[in-house]
């Protein structure tokens, strides 16, 4: 499978990764933070960053999906993986095993 960056589907792999990882540590380190050493600050940032980075995956999901000519189903599975814990890896080691995209 092509990683480039430069395909609509490496983009979208890109994205997919950099979102789960900011969703993680908005999860494992800017809560806690702000919970449990009064540094609401990191949520700030990091729910910011977060948030554009959420936004550019579902356009790159959107993107995807409209290039490719995938269903939109795919769509709303790339959704939902998003607003789960660790759900944008699963997302992502299925697309490198070459599951079904439907």
């Amino acid at each position: 499978m092509n990683r480039s960056i430069f395909t609509t589907l490496g983009r979208f792999r890109l994205l997919s990764l950099s979102e789960g990882v900011s969703f993680l540590v908005l999860l494992g380190v800017a809560m806690p933070l702000k919970y449990f050493a009064g540094f609401p600050e990191v949520v700030e940032v990091v729910g910011m960053m977060h948030g554009v980075l959420f936004i550019l995956y579902l356009l790159a999901a959107l993107n995807l999906v409209i290039a490719e000519r995938w269903s939109f189903l795919w769509l709303g599975k790339a959704f939902v993986a998003a607003v789960l814990p660790f759900g944008p890896f699963v997302l992502e080691a299925r697309l490198c095993r070459g599951e079904s995209v439907s």
